[in-house]
């Protein structure tokens, strides 16, 4: 396998998951540059969107036990939805494959201090959607990337399942799967061991960034680096966990091996199968129930699908390739890194840093 080297992103953790075989998982570079922490396949990063597999999985989980249908008006689950141009209802399915009609308002600060409460699900979504006045277009038509669609899902969750989103996802999917070091937060399991994040102080991104963000979020210069205080995101479903390497390849495991991970199985074969086939297309994606491939991707000529967690701070892949049965997670502390190079590499088994 790979060998990974320090570059330029503070660190990198990487797992390669075979069917058959016990994962690969690898970790160079430094979690916190001030402290000079080494990171390791434990060591804890933001998921940030990647988080939406878990939640299509969550859904996919519900309706293979009966208690939704994808087919469902989203209307039964969740009120307040903003009013559209045609008789097409909103259906669950839509949501999954980012072709609702909702629209996707910058999330920059839909964050609170890492410890501190943060808002009410529900209010925070019926917040949202009072802002949007109406769909940007017929549900089902067109794919149009919306957080706020994942944020509708969790709703959709807690109302099928009869218990809020967290806790549907903690017992059915991360307890099941041992992922004992991932959650909603900084919890005390991974807390001391726990990536900072960072972003580059130079560039006309950097400069975006640092008046977008929330004053208090905005740490220390290191480096290259602006160091960012640790935050917690508003609204779980569409990017909350946080976690290492290590337990996303027991997640991902499910996704390469038809719905098991080990003993543990989250989904039927159908339901992984229905993730991974295109649902809807739109100007950047093709995207399944969750999963998507972004068209520029094309030249690259392997099948696969992805999704990636990208934020202030930290950036992460999770991609499955179905033709090899294979899967792979990449984790870093820095707000954006050469993702498709890293996995060109691993895959390929060549010496790479980042």
């Amino acid at each position: 396998m790979a060998e990974l080297t320090p570059g330029t992103v503070p660190s990198i953790s990487v797992a390669v998951v075979h069917e058959a075989a016990e994962p690969w998982v690898a970790s160079t570079g430094l979690a916190d540059l001030r402290a000079r922490r080494p990171a390791s396949p434990a060591t804890a990063y933001c998921w940030f969107s990647m988080t939406k597999i878990v939640t299509a999985t969550a859904v996919m989980q519900l309706a293979g036990l009966g208690r939704l249908d994808l087919d469902d008006a989203v209307s039964r689950y969740v009120p307040g939805l903003p009013p559209s141009r045609s008789d097409e209802p909103m259906t669950v399915s839509h949501l999954l494959g980012h072709s609702a009609g909702l629209s996707n308002p910058l999330p920059v600060r839909w964050v609170h201090p890492a410890g501190g409460p943060g808002p009410d699900p529900a209010a925070f979504l019926a917040q949202r959607l009072r802002r949007q006045r109406r769909l940007k277009g017929t549900p089902g038509e067109r794919a149009r990337y919306s957080n706020v669609g994942f944020l509708v899902l969790g709703e959709v969750i807690a109302t099928a399942s009869g218990q809020p989103y967290q806790a549907f996802v903690r017992d059915e999917i991360l307890r099941p799967l041992g992922m004992s070091r991932t959650d909603f937060g900084y919890t005390p399991a991974v807390a001391g061991d726990a990536a900072t994040g960072y972003h580059r102080r130079r560039g006309i991104g950097a400069a975006a960034m640092e008046l977008l963000l929330p004053r208090w979020v905005l740490g220390a210069r290191v480096g290259q680096y602006r160091q960012l205080h640790r935050f917690v995101l508003d609204g779980s479903a569409y990017g909350g966990l946080i976690g290492p390497v290590e337990d996303a390849a027991r997640f991902v495991a499910a996704h390469v091996g038809g719905g098991a991970s080990g003993a543990v199985r989250l989904l039927g074969l159908e339901g992984v199968t229905a993730m991974q086939t295109r649902q809807a297309r739109g100007r950047a994606l093709d995207v399944g129930l969750g999963w998507y491939r972004r068209h520029s991707d094309r030249p690259t000529g392997e099948r696969y699908w992805e999704h990636l967690g990208g934020g202030a701070g930290f950036w992460t892949m999770m991609r499955v390739y179905p033709d090899r049965e294979v899967g792979l997670v990449t984790m870093g502390n820095a707000t954006t890194y050469d993702h498709q190079r890293l996995a060109a590499a691993v895959l390929e088994g060549r010496p790479v840093s980042v």
